[in-house]
């Protein structure tokens, strides 16, 4: 069998060594990437710095945002929409294990 673009011939042990070097070299190049930016981010948070996007809510918006869907006074899109943001960005903030639970609905007799 012959790799045609590069010329090696892969039915020798030659050609096969040849044939995994550049995946090797590939392989330590990327590990390589992942520790310097492992490196990087450590570096970055032991100066202080947060990478990521800043939060659209601030912490007292978002306890604003939780205390009416807790209640289920509100829904997300009604909590959106007083706060400018989108849904997602809502969910993404609320804390779903503080919800107060529903109240059963009362017996509603079946028509016959």
């Amino acid at each position: 069998m012959h790799v045609i673009e590069q010329g090696i011939d892969t039915s020798t042990m030659e050609g096969r060594a040849m044939f995994g070097m550049p995946s090797v070299l590939a392989e330590l190049q990327r590990e390589l990437i992942v520790v310097n930016t492992d490196d990087g981010l450590a570096s970055a948070r032991a100066r202080g710095r947060a990478g990521g996007r800043r939060p659209k809510l601030t912490a007292d918006q978002a306890e604003l945002a939780q205390q009416p869907y807790g209640a289920h006074e509100k829904t997300v899109q009604q909590i959106a929409d007083m706060f400018n943001v989108p849904r997602s960005t809502v969910y993404g903030h609320l804390d779903k294990t503080r919800t107060v639970l529903r109240q059963p609905k009362k017996n509603v007799k079946a028509k016959p």
